[in-house]
């Protein structure tokens, strides 16, 4: 592809290889097999199903949301095979009973563009309602597949919003960037006292909203729309404490030479996280770019804490679930980095 700035993407290293029905086939079982295998059975009601080059299908991102599959294919030559690609997948899934009743192709994101392709949404098969409900980690969702950021769902802090419910008992907890309120649920049926969860997109606030009732939540998860960075310091300046905050911001940077900046953002809201957690209290952070590395991460954690005048104690580090495999010689395979730490002030 002569539009593409990835010059090759590479579905096999054998030279000889012919990448026919029979190649495609096999490269998509394996990719069912690999779930099946490090998930458990009830967690494959929402996974990702196919993760591209990390399965060895570069370009393509297949999510399963309960019964429906939703597409996302970002390579020219990848694309011309994703109906194909579909067809073998339900038929695969159906040999272990799972019956595919609808599929979605969320092929919107901008880097298309970059190949030289067409952003594209639309159905692929029967259309049917594409709201869908699913369920992670005992908390359930409504999915809007459409509508909804990437494929609908972020799906790949499966266990790191798991990882938080027994933090939470009896907890005032503060969530940032909460979007469709997923740790926030996960704190709630964790058994906190008071959950309250921000984000700046009316839409995210309002899919919160819903599922916080979905789960019989309302009383104790609560949302408000607000821009975080503005609304920090307010929370600061009235002597707001919390037991637990949880900080999963956007990619501050989506190129290598953004990366200074983004220290800067990613600095700024942990500084401003740790000031408004108790002595004593957690500190669950993340960054979802893959050009801020594991190394300088934790450096900047390192960084914020003793701006805050605060001390960590790690409790857990973590990446993306074992469904967004991380295949080694690919960096962009490996994005997520997600830490936990017990805060306490210097004394």
């Amino acid at each position: 592809n002569d539009n593409s700035k990835i010059r090759i993407r590479m579905m096999t290293r054998k030279k000889d290889q012919i990448i026919d029905d029979e190649f495609i086939r096999m490269r998509v079982k394996n990719a069912w097999e690999y779930r099946k295998s490090v998930l458990l059975e009830k967690d494959l009601n929402c996974c990702r199903v196919i993760f591209g080059e990390a399965d060895f299908l570069p370009g393509l991102v297949i999510d399963k949301y309960a019964d429906v599959l939703v597409v996302e294919s970002l390579a020219l030559g990848i694309d011309r095979f994703k109906e194909k690609i579909v067809s073998m997948l339900k038929e695969i899934m159906a040999e272990d009973g799972f019956t595919i009743k609808g599929v979605y192709e969320r092929s919107d994101a901008p880097v298309r563009k970059k190949e030289g392709m067409f952003p594209h949404k639309g159905f692929i098969g029967e259309e049917f309602d594409t709201n869908v409900e699913i369920i992670e980690n005992g908390v359930h969702y409504m999915v809007d597949v459409v509508n909804g950021q990437k494929t609908g769902f972020f799906l790949d802090q499966k266990y790191n919003r798991l990882s938080i419910q027994r933090l939470c008992k009896g907890k005032r907890v503060l969530d940032l960037f909460t979007h469709m309120g997923t740790f926030a649920l996960n704190a709630g049926i964790g058994g906190a006292a008071e959950v309250t969860g921000l984000d700046i997109s009316a839409f995210a606030v309002a899919q919160a909203t819903e599922n916080a009732k979905l789960n019989g939540l309302s009383e104790t998860v609560k949302f408000k729309e607000a821009n975080v960075l503005d609304e920090l310091p307010k929370l600061a300046a009235a002597g707001e404490q919390y037991d637990v905050v949880i900080l999963d911001p956007p990619a501050f940077t989506k190129s290598r030479e953004a990366t200074k900046n983004a220290m800067k953002g990613y600095r700024e809201i942990n500084i401003k996280g740790l000031k408004l957690v108790k002595d004593g209290g957690y500190l669950a952070t993340c960054s979802c770019s893959h050009f801020m590395t594991q190394d300088l991460f934790v450096k900047i954690i390192g960084q914020a804490a003793t701006a805050a005048h605060k001390r960590l104690r790690q409790v857990e580090f973590r990446t993306q679930a074992p469904d967004h495999p991380i295949l080694w010689a690919a960096d962009e395979s490996y994005y997520l980095k997600f830490l936990v730490f017990q805060v306490v002030d210097e004394k």
